[in-house]
Parts: C-alpha cells; sequence; structure tokens
C-alpha cells in the first residue's frame, strides 16, 4: 500500500470520531507529529485529548474512544486492530490503520519522520498545509536528512511561505551565551557548560577597535573551532553553523530553537507544554525556554560524570531516565572514536536503555534491542542505530551481556 493511501484511510477513520484520545511520543518528533494532527482535527470539529508519553502500554487504550498513537505504535504486536499509529519505527503492528513510510518501501530512518508521516494524514483531512513548518522539528530532532518525502513537504512549505531557508548558527538559544552554553546537539567537550570559557571567546571575538563593539561571528567561530577540535568529532564541529529555517507560523519561529525546547520538555515530563508551543500558544514559552534550559545543563552534567560501567566499554549508567537518551546520542556523535554505545538509567523496579551506534556503522540494532529486552521481560525496538528498551533491573545485567555479545558477534 502507498503511504498516500495509508494515509487516507486514517484521515477517513479520524474524521468519523467524535473523540479521540492522542498519545505521543515525548521527544521532538513524536510531539510535533501528535500536534500536527491535533490541529487537523480541531479544524474538522474533532474533540481529542494529547498525552505525552515515553511509552505506552496497551493497558493504556482502554474505554469506547478511538485511539491515535504518534511516533509510537508500530513496534508494539499486541495493539487492538482498531488502533491508529502513525509513526516511522520499524513496524510489527499488523493493523490496517498504520500509516508508515517503512510500509511503503520508504526509509523511516533517514527521508521520513513521524511529523511528516502526521502531515500526510492532515493534508487528507483538509488543506493543512499551513503546518509543514512543525514538519521541521521531527527531522531536526531524530538527525534525518531533508531528502525524498521529508524535501517534498520542504519544498511546499518554502512555495507556500511557510519555511524560509536561511544560513546562520544552529544552536539554540535566547542568547549568545546561552547557546553555547547549552549545547547539546553537538555536545562541545570543554565549552558546553563552561560560563567563563564561553564569556572569554566572546570578549575575544569583540571588535574592540569599533565604538559599538560589536561580536564578530566568523571570528567566534574560529576561535570555537580551535578550542573544540582537539575533543570534539568533525561532525560536531560541522554542526555548529549551517542550513537554518524560519518557521513563518509557529511561536519559535527559528526550528532548531523550537525542535530543542519542544524535546526538552517531552523529555523532563512537560510534554503538555511543550505541544502548547506546537498548537501555536505562547502563553507558557518563557517557562517552556527554562524548562530547555535546565534539562540541557542536566544532559552536559549526565555527559561528564558518565564512566563505563564496570570497566564494560561503551555500557554507562546516568541517575536520570530523562538524559539517558540525549547521553546515548552525544556518546556516540560527538566523542571522537565513539563506538556503540549503551546507556540506562533506573526508574523504580525499571531500566530505562537507550542504544546506538555511530554513523557508518553496519549494525542494525532496532530488531536486536528488541529481542534482547523480550528475552529479560521486557520491550523494545527502534530504528536501524538508534534503539530503546525497558527491562527489570534485575536482569539489566543480561541485557547488557547479551549486547555485548551481539556486537562481536
Amino acid at each position: 500500500m502507498s503511504l498516500e493511501t495509508a494515509a487516507e484511510t486514517v484521515a477517513g477513520t479520524i474524521r468519523k470520531q467524535e473523540f479521540v484520545e492522542v498519545f505521543a511520543h515525548h521527544d521532538a518528533d513524536g510531539i510535533a507529529a501528535a500536534s500536527i494532527l491535533c490541529h487537523a482535527m480541531l479544524r474538522a470539529g474533532i474533540r481529542f485529548r494529547l498525552r505525552v508519553r515515553q511509552e505506552v502500554s496497551v493497558a493504556d487504550l482502554t474505554g469506547d474512544a478511538a485511539c491515535l498513537l504518534c511516533d509510537i505504535g508500530s513496534g508494539m504486536e499486541n495493539l487492538p486492530p482498531s488502533t491508529m499509529v502513525v509513526d516511522h519505527h520499524l513496524p510489527l503492528f499488523e493493523g490496517e490503520l498504520h500509516v508508515n513510510p517503512r510500509l511503503s518501501g520508504i526509509d523511516g530512518d533517514r527521508v521520513l519522520s513521524a511529523a511528516g508521516t502526521a502531515y500526510f494524514v492532515a493534508q487528507e483531512m483538509g488543506d493543512n498545509r499551513d503546518l509543514a513548518g512543525l514538519v521541521i522539528p521531527g527531522i531536526i530532532g531524530d538527525g534525518q536528512e531533508i531528502a525524498g518525502k521529508n524535501l517534498e513537504i520542504f519544498n511546499e512549505g518554502i512555495a507556500n511561505g511557510i519555511i524560509v531557508p536561511d544560513r546562520g548558527l544552529k544552536l539554540p538559544g535566547r542568547d549568545m551565551t546561552e547557546r553555547w552554553y547549552t549545547a547539546i546537539s553537538p555536545y562541545l567537550d570543554g565549552i558546553s557548560g563552561a560560563e567563563q570559557v564561553i564569556a572569554d571567546l566572546i570578549d575575544q571575538a569583540r571588535d574592540k577597535a569599533s565604538g559599538e563593539n560589536p561580536l564578530r561571528l566568523d571570528t567566534l567561530l574560529s576561535r570555537v573551532v580551535l578550542e573544540a577540535a582537539p575533543k570534539a568529532t568533525p561532525a560536531a564541529l560541522q554542526a555548529v553553523y549551517g542550513d537554518t529555517f524560519h518557521l513563518q507560523r509557529e511561536v519559535i519561529e527559528d526550528a532548531h530553537a523550537l525542535s530543542a525546547v519542544i524535546d526538552a520538555c517531552g523529555k523532563s515530563g512537560n510534554g503538555d507544554i511543550g505541544a502548547t508551543l506546537c498548537l501555536r500558544s505562547s502563553h507558557d514559552l518563557d517557562r517552556a525556554w527554562e524548562i530547555a534550559r535546565q534539562h540541557r545543563v542536566k544532559v552536559i552534567g549526565a555527559v561528564r560524570d558518565a564512566r563505563p560501567l564496570g570497566g564494560v566499554a561503551g555500557v554507562y549508567e546516568v541517575k536520570d531516565p530523562a538524559l539517558a537518551s540525549d547521553v546515548a546520542d552525544i556518546l556516540t556523535r560527538d566523542i571522537p572514536a565513539a563506538g556503540p554505545v549503551l546507556v540506562y538509567a533506573k526508574s523504580g523496579g525499571a531500566c530505562r536503555i537507550s542504544a546506538r551506534t555511530p554513523a557508518g556503522s553496519g549494525a542494525d540494532i532496532g530488531p536486536k534491542v528488541r529481542e534482547l529486552a523480550a528475552a529479560c521481560g521486557g520491550n523494545g525496538g527502534g530504528h536501524n542505530r538508534r534503539a530503546g528498551a525497558t527491562v527489570p533491573c534485575d536482569r539489566i545485567g543480561i541485557f547488557t551481556k547479551g549486547w555485548q555479545e551481539a556486537l562481536a558477534a
């Protein structure tokens, strides 16, 4: 079935409902995806309730209301057949109401996010072209490319004046100091979280021969590269500056900033605030920025404190489950000579796991993580290079041993 046909089927089902229970994964892509469809339902006169979750169980899908899962659900085999799923993860759900690029031969890792998938469904519900800007945080949040279907949406957004491409500093923040102080994508060892270093770099980059003492961005970038290069990957340095996007309809115009803020809100347990931004309310904007700042500072602290568990290379424990995913991304992406990484955190009797492999790795970890989690009495899955799992804490040793053996095979 083509993506468009699947989108039309799910859109038709949504249009028949008076009320829909919506569940969104707690990252930027999931919140953006759910918000796109909530916009479409609001315009169609359909009532809904949106909840942002790290994971969803079948027990959550009770009652008579129709259930719609966004950026979550594809990896669940036991969902009720009537569940609507809009996702891009490795698919196991066999229900008919399932929109997933992978089911149509489209690369869900690289060229279509859950937000992009939701956009195709929304377009089948009416003229929702103004929502193209909300697809961009999904692309950025999941580290995708503007290619394939993503490019199709991107070009449509430009043509309609919704997205304006530009070049500039890609680090989110309300001022120049905050951009560098809270930098986690990329993380720059020795600069991220280093207030005095940042102050010195900014001071050294000012044109003191001018009466107004303006900041020279080119000088600042050169000094940052010299400072960070010994402890950063080339990809991390290149990610500081490049293509940026102005989202003309959103409450945070800068796409990288919007992605960072809603992602931080979701992961820190404030997904409702992230969703209100995507639903174009600026009421909690200042609070959302502060949540993002606090979350990103905590991530930087967790990266600094990360040490291989018991001498086992590539396995780390962090204290806060909300930080595990970002820490795993940084350790795999921004640290030189990084290999596959597994980061876990205890949450009651369960361990939340984030597994990653670096760019260029041929390992397909989504199915392996799911298999290991099931063997430990838990659940898991995800993408080819990024996956997650939840297992009982008394089985984490078994899981990590299986992870090590799988990588060595």
